[in-house]
Formats: C-alpha cells, sequence, structure tokens
C-alpha cells in the first residue's frame, strides 16, 4: 500500500479525533466559553429591537438565525487564528510543520472544531428569542433548515482554513483577525441581505461560500430556494479547501524560509 493510500485510509479518524481534542480543548477555555455564550446573545437582542424598530416584526426569526451565524463566523474566525497562535505560543507549530502529516489536514480538525463550538451560537440565539422575545419558530422548511445549518457550518470552517493558512505566516494572527470579523459577515448576508449593500461589493459576496451559505438557510428559515445556494456553499467550500492546500504549501515553505514559526 502506498503512503498516500494509507494516509486518505487515515484522513476520517484523523479528522474525528481532531474535532473532538480540539472541542475539548476549547470547551475549558475560558475565553472561549464567553464568546460562544454571551456575544451571540447580544448580538440576537440588537438584531430582535433592530428589527422591531425597523417595522418589520414577521422577520424576528431571521434575526435570531442571523444572530447566530454571526456567532459561528466569529468562532471560526477567532478560534482558528487562535489555534495557531496558540500553538506557537506553546513551540508546537514547528513540529506539526515538520510531522509526516500535511499540515492542511492538521489545520482542518481545528477549524471543524470552532465551527462545532459555534453551532451553539445557533441554538442558543433561537431559544433565547422564543424565551425572551416570543419569537415563533415557524420555519418555512425545517427539514431543509436541518440540512442548511450542517452545510453553512462546513462553509464556515472551510473559509476558516483559508485562513489559517495565512495564519501560520504572521506571528501576530489577531492583527488580521480582528478586522475581518464585521466586513465578512456584512458581505456574507449572515444578518441583513447582501442586495442592501453597494452594487460594487456583489461579486465580492458571490465569492464567498459564507454568502450561500446563509442564503440557504434564511431561505429554509423564512421561505424561497434552498437547495441551490446550498449546493453553492458545499461547491464553493470545496473550492476553498482546495485552495487552502495550495496556498498552505507555499505559506509553509515561505514560513521556513523567513523563519517566522517561532516567536523568537
Amino acid at each position: 500500500m502506498s503512503v498516500d493510500t494509507a494516509l486518505l485510509r487515515r484522513v476520517p479518524r484523523l479528522v474525528l479525533v481532531g474535532v473532538r481534542t480540539h472541542v475539548s480543548y476549547m470547551s475549558r477555555s475560558p475565553v472561549e466559553i464567553t464568546f460562544a455564550v454571551l456575544v451571540p446573545l447580544v448580538h440576537a437582542t440588537l438584531a430582535v429591537y433592530l428589527f422591531r424598530a425597523a417595522g418589520d416584526p414577521d422577520r424576528l426569526l431571521t434575526a435570531s438565525v442571523g444572530a447566530g451565524l454571526m456567532g459561528i463566523w466569529g468562532s471560526v474566525l477567532f478560534g482558528s487564528g487562535g489555534a495557531v497562535q496558540n500553538q506557537r505560543w506553546l513551540g508546537t507549530l514547528e513540529s506539526l510543520v515538520v510531522a509526516p502529516t500535511p499540515l492542511a489536514l492538521v489545520l482542518l480538525p481545528i477549524t471543524l472544531a470552532t465551527a462545532v463550538i459555534g453551532t451553539y451560537a445557533m441554538g442558543a440565539t433561537v431559544l433565547w428569542g422564543v424565551l425572551l422575545f416570543d419569537v415563533p419558530l415557524d420555519f418555512a422548511h425545517p427539514l431543509l433548515f436541518l440540512a442548511a445549518v450542517p452545510v453553512c457550518v462546513l462553509a464556515l470552517g472551510m473559509t476558516g482554513l483559508l485562513l489559517a493558512a495565512t495564519f501560520v505566516l504572521l506571528r501576530n494572527a489577531n492583527a488580521l483577525a480582528n478586522p475581518l470579523d464585521t466586513p465578512v459577515w456584512l458581505l456574507s448576508g449572515l444578518l441583513v441581505p447582501v442586495t442592501v449593500l453597494p452594487a460594487w461589493t456583489h461579486p465580492v459576496s458571490w465569492a464567498l461560500p459564507t454568502t450561500w451559505g446563509a442564503r440557504a438557510v434564511h431561505a429554509a428559515t423564512s421561505g424561497g430556494e434552498v437547495l441551490v445556494p446550498l449546493l453553492a456553499a458545499a461547491a464553493l467550500g470545496a473550492g476553498y479547501a482546495l485552495a487552502a492546500v495550495l496556498v498552505l504549501g507555499r505559506v509553509e515553505r515561505r514560513a521556513r524560509a523567513a523563519a517566522t514559526l517561532a516567536l523568537t
């Protein structure tokens, strides 16, 4: 059996074990717990009040779901950058880079684990809206909603994987993560429709898998076409994963040449 074939057979177990390990690790982090528990609820509260003030009470469930998607994105963005940064602080990033397992397969469970942690935000914001604001749970397509959320989470995770590839090169990954939070969720239409943004931003929005994932989730919530954006999110997510592997090879070589893997 060739090395590549053996590696492919180990990929599912590597991903599952990695996701479980990083979920357990992040669930014990006070910072991760604080951001996962409190920030999505603040977003949901603000979103509900904004939609009510705009005279659009029929979209309160959409507001709660959008706030949940914002929570997932925040978890993926800062979790991916934070995970790489933690490995650098612990002095293990160099070991991960030189390990036989490709670095992309090491970072993939980290980004997926941050997305899994972020899925709490979806349930929390919807439940928050139901209990405090009497938001009715009238999903237009309940079964498609249950299918759209995991696809959207994977799309967010693949976006995080591509970002994590660049975080390897930066000694301070948060310097890139912080300014990307709000622009990406705005361009992706996580809370407000992309159509209300300036026309010049639309091509950027269409190129993001998060846009199509959010569109599928919102369509399953309030009505509309679900399958087309769902397939688009899956296809773009796969493209982002492939791009992450290619970019990571170049970034890894660049980081070795520039000696930027370690803090010192």
